[in-house]
């Protein structure tokens, strides 16, 4: 495993030992690849993922930059979450440093209203 990598983890452990979703305030948990940025709500005390959402489901990406695309990721589930009447969570960044698409995804959702 690569240092870089290990360091991710090492952080994310760190974020996770204070962080625990529950069903009124669940756990909005990004990851992302190369290509690709998914978005979930974790119920941590269901072990349920509640609101799954990806750039796989957002139809009109091509010409955008990776980071627009995050932003519409993160309008899509901030629109979902509130359909579920779901108005606050404790956002997890998954160990990865909050900027770029991570802090864009984070700005569209609370552009649609989700608060953190």
């Amino acid at each position: 495993m690569s240092i870089k990598k290990e360091k991710r983890i090492r952080r994310h452990k760190k974020i996770r030992r204070n962080l625990h979703g529950t069903a009124i305030r669940p756990r909005f948990c990004v990851s992302r690849s190369n290509q690709h940025i998914y978005a979930q709500l974790v119920d941590d005390d269901k072990a349920k993922v509640l609101i799954f959402a990806s750039d796989k489901d957002i139809k009109t990406k091509k010409g955008k930059k990776k980071s627009e695309v995050a932003k519409e990721v993160g309008k899509f589930i901030a629109k979902k979450a509130l359909e579920n009447k779901i108005k606050t969570v404790i956002f997890d960044r998954g160990g990865i440093l909050f900027h770029g698409r991570i802090k864009a995804l984070a700005e569209g959702a609370r552009e649609e209203g989700l608060k953190f």
